[in-house]
């Protein structure tokens, strides 16, 4: 009873975090310091930095997916945490980019064109669709309701692993139009 419990606290929170993070990020990309008059430098080190971290949660959510497949349940628990505060990072990195920095514009021709933006919606749709996926499989793990957390890790995981691995195939893509 007490896992409910404290579940259905938590469900409060995952609420509202799925609709703030969202929001906010989209409000924070369409503010530019420098258009706002702010004497800012563009942080145009930033993209291939969250690009390596996209590629490191990959990397880190399959190593949690063998390690719990080998019955290693605290290094799961870690490299899972790990993945979370990479996936903060990323973020925190991503905005305050286009925070500083003019639009980069993809500058791609052909098939490679509509390949791209196919790529880069899918993940920046499923971006969304992933933080409240992976704060209730996280709050199931803590309330150790680890058959609804493993149900749903099932539906996570992938969708993830996919956001983490495009993250890193749209910067590759749009690195060469990238403006300093």
């Amino acid at each position: 009873m007490e896992n409910n419990i404290s579940e259905k606290k938590y469900n409060v929170w995952i609420t509202i975090l799925s609709i703030v993070i969202p929001l906010v990020v989209a409000l924070l990309f369409g503010v530019n310091l420098r258009k706002l008059g702010y004497d800012v430098k563009p942080l145009s080190f930033l993209p291939p930095i969250y690009a390596t971290i996209n590629g490191i949660t990959a990397i880190v959510l399959i190593w949690a997916v063998i390690s719990i497949k080998n019955g290693k349940r605290k290094l799961h628990e870690n490299l899972m945490k790990t993945a979370i505060a990479l996936s903060v990072a990323f973020l925190a990195m991503y905005v305050a980019y286009h925070m500083t920095s003019i639009e980069t514009k993809f500058g791609g021709v052909g098939i490679v064109r509509p390949i791209y933006f196919f790529i880069l919606i899918s993940h920046i749709l499923l971006s969304i669709i992933i933080i409240p996926l992976v704060l209730v499989t996280y709050v199931r793990a803590l309330s150790q309701r680890f058959d609804k957390h493993k149900k749903i890790a099932k539906i996570t995981f992938p969708i993830w692993l996919y956001v983490a691995v495009t993250g890193v195939i749209v910067y590759l893509m749009i690195s060469p139009y990238y403006v300093n």
